[in-house]
């Protein structure tokens, strides 16, 4: 089979260099990228890396061998377009449909999915020119990431990091399995929650799950990749933050709960695929309790965490907003699955068989995903992201 297509897009940042763990990890699966930098990105990264790194030739200039129609060619024959780093100017020649070099060229031309990952200080990205040329080439259908929060150029930090290469290939990954040109979640705001809750008995001591948060990270990333903007709500979570994606850490259950109920008034979908703790200590020991010799410990007093699911499915923060939930079931799952659904309220409830061995720490789930409406989705056994995917073909489908 031919190798799929990329044109990687480099302009001229700091960040240019990041460009070339990308262009290793796109080769290295299997893809046959073309880079294409703009002349001020050679003075970061020099055209003969590039071409040794990918083996291809490079070149900015649209009169570079004339007779192979390269502004037009390596656009029509690419299977995807990514440019990282996407710089202000870059966005803006994008949005205007500027073509006075080869990249820009090459962006007029092509019909495959395009991915801009931004890079630039915080307060360029957050100009209100830049706003309006991010949203003039998301309403056209291409898909661009936010931008990482950290360390920039010189001293400063703030919003306008190129994010981590490796999520980004994450996110090109994904766009060319879907094969679909337009991403179908531009303009929607989802929360996702993931993880396992901790709650402290003492200093050193917590009630936990064996949850290790990789659903809930497969299902923010490929929202992110389908063009939503995603709030992941992380649960003691030590993944890597998926690219596009605002990361929002917590601990415990009422934590989780604080920050779901922060984000959910301007989301049109809630994902709760976190593992909540049903219950915490009902008093907290200052210091490390101790073991005392012939004595057994002292029983351990719970209370009821709050069920966040049903406050949210009960208490809608938008018209036609979608709730989906997770259920972690370890017998009768169905059932017990169809009863939670109806308890819970929400429109959705993925629900799955877990124990020792199933799914929690695996890289790979199976589920039955259960609608309010009497519908029943199965999901073979396969990778994580791949459930992720049919949850968001059916959370599109009730928004639409």
């Amino acid at each position: 089979m031919d190798k799929p297509k990329v044109v990687l897009g480099v302009s001229g940042g700091i960040a240019a260099y990041k460009a070339c763990e990308l262009l290793r990890r796109l080769t290295e699966s299997g893809h046959d990228v073309r880079v294409v930098p703009t002349a001020s990105a050679l003075h970061f990264v020099g055209a003969a890396t590039w071409s040794a790194l990918s083996t291809n030739p490079v070149s900015t200039e649209v009169w570079d061998d004339v007779h192979e129609v390269p502004h037009v060619r390596i656009g029509q024959h690419a299977d995807l377009v990514v440019v990282a780093p996407a710089t202000a100017d870059m966005l803006a020649k994008a949005a205007h449909g500027l073509a006075d070099d080869l990249l820009t060229n090459t962006l007029l031309t092509a019909r495959c999915p395009v991915v801009f990952a931004p890079a630039m200080h915080t307060e360029m990205w957050e100009h209100p020119a830049t706003q309006e040329n991010v949203a003039t080439l998301r309403r056209r259908g291409a898909l661009v990431i936010e931008p990482a929060v950290g360390r920039l150029t010189g001293v400063d930090t703030g919003k306008g990091r190129l994010p981590d290469p490796g999520e980004i290939f994450e996110v090109c990954r994904r766009v060319l399995a879907r094969g679909v040109t337009e991403p179908d979640l531009v303009g929607r705001h989802v929360v996702v929650s993931a993880g396992g809750t901790r709650e402290p008995l003492d200093p050193v001591r917590f009630l936990g799950n064996r949850s290790s948060g990789k659903q809930g990270y497969a299902l923010a990333r490929t929202a992110a990749a389908r063009g939503a903007r995603v709030t992941l709500i992380a649960a003691n979570s030590t993944l890597p933050a998926p690219a596009g994606v605002d990361v929002v850490p917590v601990g415990t259950a009422v934590q989780l709960r604080e920050a779901v109920l922060r984000a959910a008034p301007e989301a049109d979908a809630v994902v709760m695929a976190a593992a909540v703790a049903d219950f915490r200590p009902a008093a907290y020991a200052a210091g490390k309790i101790k073991k005392k010799d012939g004595q057994e410990p002292e029983p351990i007093s719970l209370v009821r965490n709050p069920d966040i699911l049903a406050e949210i499915s009960g208490d809608r923060a938008r018209a036609g907003q979608v709730i989906v939930g997770f259920a972690a079931e370890t017998d009768d799952v169905l059932a017990n699955g169809r009863a939670k659904l109806k308890r819970k309220g929400c429109d959705l409830l993925v629900v799955n068989e877990v124990g020792e061995r199933k799914t929690f720490g695996s890289e790979e789930n199976e589920a039955v995903v259960l609608g309010a409406d009497g519908s029943e989705t199965a999901v073979a056994h396969g990778p994580k992201e791949a459930l992720a995917d049919t949850v968001w073909d059916l959370v599109a489908e009730r928004l639409r």
